[in-house]
């Protein structure tokens, strides 16, 4: 299954320029409430560095990418609908928006840092609205959707614990659904400071804090400081960083990234997506706006930013809100390959501590059958299967049928 990301916000934010630019779509963006009528599901890819020139040989990917020496990895990005105030009631697209939030492994809060929305999300004058309250709007309606999830089911909670089940494992039940775990769960919990304490006795506010945390650690989020391209959008990206400085923050043009990303399609240019420059293929095929559209990206955003921050979004989404190592398994460690003759042709991402087991069981559940140990092709080292993987890992799974 490939990793889920959801983009969240609200109307006007640029989020489907954000999801155009990421994954070369054409979904329609306007200015009126709901143009993003139902989630819209698209490809876009993590991109890292490949592993073949360091063993002097050429990849032949089969689940993936390599493009002048980066690996490029599938995932899903989803265009969620705008949140409205009390979406969590069900108001607007609320329940469609909260039913497909819960299915992504993280989430990109995509913000108006120019300032350019109302509260209501309706198109203002540049400078008068606030990202920093609009990004607060959107995160109390989904600490209000997880705080209704417990409350809302709070006597049934009760009569089981009552009856002898472990709180933990009977919150666990209720929030399984989005994504949510037992550690999770516990974490929170132990967080709070709420477990030793009778859960007859939880305060509203001891749940919505639980609510909050849960929230938090559950569905990891970076804030995405979109038009970063708009005149006086500087200030408010230095104003998000100090009231959220425990949270990531991207600089980003969407619509810079999507400008690139079609030019580089027709031919005009050469870029590659997350790049800090590009190259004019023939200027005598570019009319004076794009000329002029080109430099203002080269010296306005790239000079400023190093890049349009679509792509940097994503990999820090996969690579650091959700620590995903990437591993390369293969069956035949002398070529490389697979049994296919592929050589490096799979790139898996596993979360950080997954171990050699974890990762035979990612391949085929039935490679844990009889699984001995792993090796690590690069250094020719016997791996346990409760080694613990590290990014960039080339390896190969020894089981007793192969040995």
């Amino acid at each position: 299954m490939p990793i889920k990301l959801g983009l969240i916000g609200k109307t006007n934010t640029g989020k489907t320029t954000f999801f155009n630019a990421a994954t070369l779509s054409s979904e329609e963006i306007s200015s009126y409430p709901f143009t993003t009528k139902k989630p819209v599901s698209g490809t876009a890819n993590a991109i890292t560095l490949c592993v073949h020139p360091e063993f002097k040989i050429q990849d032949n990917p089969n689940n993936s990418k390599c493009v002048e020496g980066w690996r490029y990895i599938p995932i899903e990005l989803i265009d969620l609908p705008g949140l409205i105030k009390d979406a969590w009631k069900g108001k607007g697209l609320g329940n469609q928006f909260l039913s497909i939030a819960s299915q992504s492994d993280a989430l990109l809060h995509v913000v108006d840092a120019s300032g350019g929305i109302d509260s209501t999300g309706k198109i203002s004058e540049v400078g008068t609205g606030d990202p920093i309250s609009d990004f607060a709007d959107i995160e109390e309606e989904l600490i209000m959707w997880y705080l209704k999830i417990l409350e809302g089911n709070r006597d049934k909670v009760s009569k089981l614990i009552r009856a002898g089940s472990d709180i933990v494992d009977t919150i666990t039940d209720l929030y399984r659904g989005i994504g949510v775990n037992k550690i999770q769960v516990n974490d929170s919990l132990s967080a709070i400071g709420l477990e030793k304490k009778d859960f007859d006795d939880f305060s509203m506010i001891d749940s919505k804090k639980f609510a909050a945390h849960l929230r938090k650690i559950s569905k990891p989020t970076l804030i995405v400081a979109n038009k970063i391209d708009v005149e006086g959008a500087d200030k408010n990206f230095n104003r998000l960083r100090e009231r959220y400085n425990d949270s990531i923050i991207i600089p980003v043009s969407g619509d810079s990234e999507f400008s690139l990303r079609r030019a580089e399609q027709k031919g005009l240019i050469k870029y590659s997506p997350g790049s800090e420059q590009f190259e004019i293929i023939n200027s005598n095929d570019l009319n004076e706006k794009q000329i002029h559209a080109l430099d203002f990206i080269k010296q306005g955003i790239m000079g400023e930013y190093m890049r349009t921050g679509v792509q940097f979004a994503i990999n820090v989404a996969v690579f650091k809100l959700l620590k995903m190592n990437a591993i390369y398994p293969v069956a035949d460690e002398k070529n490389l390959a697979d049994k296919k003759g592929h050589i490096l042709p799979d790139l898996i991402l596993l979360k950080a501590g997954a171990t050699i087991n974890d990762l035979a069981k990612e391949i085929h559940t039935d490679l844990t059958k009889g699984l001995l140990y792993g090796k690590d092709v690069r250094y020719n080292l016997r791996l346990p299967v409760d080694y613990q993987l590290r990014d960039r890992d080339v390896v190969s799974l020894v089981s007793a049928s192969k040995k």
